[in-house]
């Protein structure tokens, strides 16, 4: 088997190989526009990615650095239930 089947299959005249290569340009212009399209959606993944690990830094920090911070003197339940509700979201993301 050839490895141009395309051009082989082809009439060797000069109008139907010029056709030939338009519609193989055509393809070739299809293809990179789906590669770009999916290299953004990577770059993009990517973006989201990194902006998820920072958010759960900075929940966790807070979270660690308020404690029960509403000046009840001990975990009370609107803090409990804050940070349960914060490991859920954690949680929910994995």
């Amino acid at each position: 088997m050839s490895d141009t089947p395309i051009s082989d299959s082809t009439p060797h005249n000069v109008a139907e190989l010029g056709m030939l290569c338009r519609r193989l340009e055509r393809g070739l212009n299809e293809a990179n526009a789906i590669i770009r399209q999916q290299q953004l959606l990577d770059e993009e993944n990517l973006r989201l990615q990194d902006h998820i690990k920072r958010l759960e830094a900075a929940g966790d920090e807070v979270e660690e650095r308020l404690g029960c911070g509403c000046g009840c003197g001990g975990p009370c339940r609107a803090c409990q239930s804050a940070s349960n509700d914060w490991f859920k979201a954690k949680e929910a993301k994995l």
